[in-house]
């Protein structure tokens, strides 16, 4: 009986993969079932903002004040940074770098400005998807029914919303998201087939010479 080949295992790079939508619209939930696939990891961000009850500091965020995010700003330390219903937000840009070149991709759960920025610093790594919800009524009702937030939460975010629908063209892929398993099954069909393009391969290149005759 021949012995069976080896199994080929090529290095990529990795890649920067961006959920976008509407508070409510569900990329929480989907981040959090993406992170269950092997070789990607949630992109911790800064924020100015105090921590949330059962939120823990270096995993969920890295709850900073004030001056020092204004001086990560400014010392470039930051690959995007944004400024959301008042607090600042951003993403370190060292951890990020060190994640990709060891083929981990990196999951951002960011809004429209911050994946813009993310385009201009890092664009030929960046896959980006915007979450629709499939009404904005039931957009509403999502968001009323976590409990968690104040009628003038829930309106700011409401209005936000608006803002953050405008911007749906500028992203690679578009998603409605009224089924979740269906939305689910669709956000990991993109991630496998980014994974698989050539250009992130870095390892085919060798591969390939290894089956060229002389």
């Amino acid at each position: 009986m021949a012995p069976k080949e080896p199994v080929v295992r090529l290095q990529r790079r990795g890649l920067l993969f961006v959920l976008s939508s509407p508070s409510g619209a569900g990329k929480t939930t989907i981040s959090k079932q993406l992170l269950q696939e092997p070789d990607i990891k949630m992109s911790v961000s800064v924020t100015t903002r105090a921590a949330r009850k059962q939120e823990v500091d270096g995993v969920d965020y890295t709850f900073v004040d004030e001056a020092t995010f204004a001086r990560m700003v400014k010392d470039g330390d930051l690959l995007e940074h944004a400024n959301v219903f008042g607090h600042h937000y951003g993403t370190p840009r060292r951890p990020v770098e060190e994640m990709l070149a060891g083929g981990q991709d990196v999951l951002f759960d960011i809004d429209w400005q911050g994946t813009q920025q993310l385009k201009q610093t890092a664009r030929d790594s960046v896959v980006s998807v915007f979450l629709l919800p499939p009404s904005i009524r039931e957009l509403e009702r999502r968001l009323r029914s976590r409990a968690q937030d104040s009628e003038e939460i829930v309106q700011r975010r409401m209005q936000g919303a608006q803002e953050e629908i405008r911007h749906w063209a500028e992203y690679d892929y578009v998603l409605v998201n009224d089924d979740l398993d269906r939305t689910m099954g669709d956000v990991l069909s993109i991630l496998r087939a980014e994974r698989l393009r050539r250009e992130r391969r870095v390892g085919l290149y060798d591969y390939v010479s290894t089956l060229r005759t002389s």
